[in-house]
């Protein structure tokens, strides 16, 4: 329980898809802290006896839903909300899954898996995934933002210039997150939490589960910001930093491609260095290796490196 928090928002009071006409659960003053209760991105359709077979079932319908929209007291279009991310209370249970059609390497994997994590919510120690590997934890909120000035439903599934499903690995507690305001009172909701994330989310998951989030809310006035920006109060890899990274490389003229092949030769190289399958060596790539863009400008070729941490099976 957040003894500090000026309000508690329940999981009940989510919902799926932005809208400026949604109507607040709560109408809260500039720098209120509210602790929201926030469901895992299947919307609590797994649980720990969730199998293969239940990842064929999931209802799309009820994915990623966000709790709130909290309305801002004197919010306007042309301000900008700061969000300071305070706390995160993990459940201890999450899971990965790999859904056919949705990830980088959707034409490959077509079969559905998943993986269920225990992981301990005090500590949030290294969780075991298979024989020999543990994965470093870090909560954080996947999808955070606001209603867009565009009427109607929109889906939470893409992210947007206002926010939403952003999955920033790095959007955890300490960070000051920016979001531009486009609508009368901001409309501010949070959800789609996770215990962990590589960048990238290459097959589409992270360790998705149920958590508490304590969130201060607080506006600047007349501020024009394009786009959401964040401040972290220190390193960001320093859970994962301990023992080295192995890395591959995809080079060529096209990033998308890059990326794919990059990981594909790391996939190659966990499953001949540690025994793993192609599919758990996909999926443990989504919840702790890190894609990025080393190269941009010596045209005509770019490259793209995965960066796995050795840390995993040190």
């Amino acid at each position: 329980m957040c003894v500090a928090c000026d309000y508690t928002i329940h999981r009940k009071d989510h919902h799926l898809g932005w809208n400026r006409d949604f109507v607040p659960v709560l109408r809260a003053e500039p720098g209120s802290t509210i602790h929201f209760k926030c469901l895992d991105s299947s919307g609590g359709q797994f649980d720990a006896g969730s199998t293969a077979q239940d990842v064929t079932t999931m209802d799309f319908s009820r994915v990623n839903p966000v709790t709130g929209p909290v309305f801002v007291e004197g919010a306007e279009p042309g301000d900008v909300l700061k969000v300071s991310i305070r706390h995160f209370a993990p459940s201890g249970l999450g899971w990965t899954a790999n859904i056919p059609g949705f990830g980088l390497l959707a034409d490959q994997f077509t079969d559905p898996a998943i993986h269920i994590w225990k992981y301990e919510p005090s500590t949030m120690a290294p969780s075991l995934f298979g024989p020999g590997g543990k994965v470093p934890l870090k909560p954080f909120a996947g999808t955070v933002g606001v209603a867009m000035a565009e009427p109607g439903l929109h889906s939470v599934v893409p992210p947007r210039r206002v926010g939403g499903n952003l999955d920033i690995r790095d959007l955890t507690a300490g960070v000051t997150l920016y979001l531009p305001i486009e609508v009368p009172g901001a409309l501010f909701s949070i959800g789609d939490t996770h215990a962990a994330q590589g960048d990238g989310e290459v097959c589409g998951t992270a360790i998705e589960s149920q958590m508490d989030v304590e969130i201060t809310l607080d506006l600047i006035k007349d501020t024009k910001l394009a786009s959401p920006r964040f401040t972290t109060p220190g390193p960001v890899t320093h859970h994962l930093d301990a023992a080295g990274y192995e890395v591959t490389t995809g080079v060529g003229p096209d990033l998308m491609t890059g990326a794919r092949e990059s990981v594909m030769r790391m996939i190659d190289l966990l499953t001949a260095e540690h025994g793993l399958s192609p599919v758990d060596a996909y999926m443990l790539c989504s919840v702790c290796g890190d894609l990025r863009i080393s190269e941009i400008v010596d045209m005509p070729n770019w490259v793209v490196t995965f960066y796995f941490p050795r840390i995993v099976f040190a």
